[in-house]
């Protein structure tokens, strides 16, 4: 694990309501969830994997991704600084495979990965951190692999939660903003292919989202 201070707030925030969370976003990705654009992202992510190729779900909660990815025919690994998620990712999905660690300092060899998604992961992550984040992601995957990023957009604003239905927590959420996204994968080697940024539509949400697609040269 990095040093990262909020990292530790963050695996006992998601520790303490793992369960809750399963429960009320769910272990599979659903038209409540995800908008139209967001499945067909998801799509062409597995569509360039589906006949060969390892991707790792980082950040992989309770396995949504990971099992939208493995119903499609992709070879796929959970990565989660939670326990707690990871618990609820093994009962939903037992036979993926599964691994603790952060961002920052993924549980992989150099060059074992051809794909990688982050699906809302980087929102814990404050802007000036997405730098390791992203020469980690360029450590582990192969010369012309490719990410998949999503998030919510913003300027970098920080958001703070002290409570979750009931559960008191210490989580930090990071609005990021696409152009400064893309310029920190950029600079860690990757040639940004596709940004798209949709407003809100879904019930759940009160920003923008956005969708940042980049293959490491």
């Amino acid at each position: 694990m990095t040093g990262d201070p909020g990292l530790a707030a963050t695996r006992a925030s998601y520790d303490a309501t793992a369960a809750l969370y399963a429960r009320s976003v769910g272990t599979e990705i659903s038209d409540s969830i995800e908008a139209a654009l967001d499945r067909s992202l998801l799509e062409d992510l597995a569509l360039l994997f589906s006949h060969g190729g390892r991707v790792a779900d980082l950040g992989c909660g309770p396995g949504r991704v990971a099992a939208f990815l493995a119903a499609k025919g992709v070879e796929v690994v959970g990565i989660d600084v939670s326990l707690g998620m990871l618990e609820m990712a093994r009962r939903a999905h037992p036979d993926l495979r599964y691994a603790v660690g952060d961002l920052a300092a993924l549980p992989l060899a150099d060059r074992s990965l051809d794909g990688a998604v982050c699906w809302y992961s980087i929102i814990h992550t404050e802007p000036d951190r997405l730098d390791a984040a992203f020469d980690e992601m360029a450590r582990v995957l192969v010369a012309d692999g490719q990410v998949l990023l999503a998030f919510q957009a913003g300027r970098g604003e920080r958001l703070h939660r002290t409570d979750i239905q009931g559960t008191p927590v210490a989580l930090a959420n990071y609005q990021h903003d696409p152009e400064d996204v893309a310029r920190r994968l950029a600079s860690a080697g990757f040639e940004v292919r596709s940004c798209a940024v949709r407003e809100p539509e879904l019930v759940h949400e009160s920003s923008a989202q956005a969708f940042v697609f980049a293959q490491l040269r």
